[in-house]
């Protein structure tokens, strides 16, 4: 079951404001007004009784009580900063499962919550970036990979090399080693190896991960409409991106494609890796870091 958080964060904002509002322009007033007749009509004023017409409704003190507090995160959250924890192994060896990271909500414009509109344009994604942003075939659904393709680029991937616009991507070899997603006991854990690879993508270098027991895919092509990015994970051989995204849906040419406006901000810091279960783990604060 998907939970709009935003969504929720914003009623409950609206609806905590509007009671907070119509207790300061009406309801306010009625209980000072009452408290006034009151205290002409006896002779000596009971303190309990006052008390009781002065309190306000417990709806509009939690009201009053909670909305500075989520009109505060709902700032922060929707134009500064948005913690996201990283499901799945998609961005290895960048991002590990368990990883909790900050995006920067205003690098790529400000934009309304809930209905992602941009207000305000900052600057836009550049080629290398790690961004979040919405699944194009199920935008409830956040994603995060790495920026490959940009606005009318020309996008190959042959024998796991990309290369754009008729240029090869550079990669050098880091290392090799013992596959972590095979399962133990599985007859391939012994054989099976991934090579570490730095790539060197615009000004970003960063490191990617390769499946020596996969085999390449046919040469396939793609060209970016304008507006739109080309999303790839780190993890080449386990990720699933813009290579293979198609729907019903969506016309063929924006297949694996991701809209501007599907754009949910730029991830730039690791601040606590907590692996699951939560309940058998301690959190961890070893793997701090900027994300390459």
């Amino acid at each position: 079951m998907h939970i709009d958080f935003p969504l929720i964060l914003v009623l409950a904002v609206a609806i905590t404001g509007a009671l907070a509002l119509l207790d300061r322009l009406w309801l306010a007033r009625r209980r000072a007004k009452a408290v006034e007749r009151y205290e002409q009509s006896v002779d000596t004023v009971d303190p309990r009784t006052r008390e009781r017409l002065v309190k306000e409704p417990l709806a509009i003190e939690y009201a009053k009580s909670f909305f500075p507090v989520l009109a505060i995160v709902l700032v922060l959250r929707s134009f500064l900063v948005e913690p996201f924890q990283i499901p799945s192994g998609s961005m290895k060896p960048t991002l590990e499962v368990g990883d909790f990271i900050l995006v920067n909500k205003f690098a790529y414009g400000i934009r309304l919550p809930v209905l992602n509109t941009k207000i305000i344009s900052v600057d836009d994604p550049q080629r290398g970036e790690v961004m979040v942003f919405r699944y194009p075939n199920n935008p409830r659904i956040n994603y995060i990979k790495r920026v490959i393709g940009m606005p009318g680029d020309h996008v190959v991937y042959a024998d796991k090399q990309f290369y754009i616009n008729g240029e090869r991507i550079e990669q050098s070899m880091i290392e090799r080693r013992s596959d972590d997603e095979i399962p133990l006991g599985h007859p391939l854990r012994a054989a099976a190896q991934v090579e570490i690879r730095e790539e060197y993508l615009g000004d970003q270098d960063h490191r990617i991960r390769l499946k020596q027991l996969s085999p390449a895919a046919d040469k396939q092509e793609w060209r970016v409409p304008e507006g739109h990015y080309f999303m790839v994970g780190d993890n080449r051989d386990n990720s699933n991106d813009s290579r293979y995204w198609s729907s019903p849906d969506i016309p063929e040419p924006l297949w694996g494609m991701v809209p501007d406006n599907y754009i949910v901000g730029k991830a730039f810091v690791v601040w606590m890796h907590w692996p699951s279960p939560k309940l058998s783990n301690l959190p961890s604060f070893s793997t701090v870091s900027r994300i390459n």
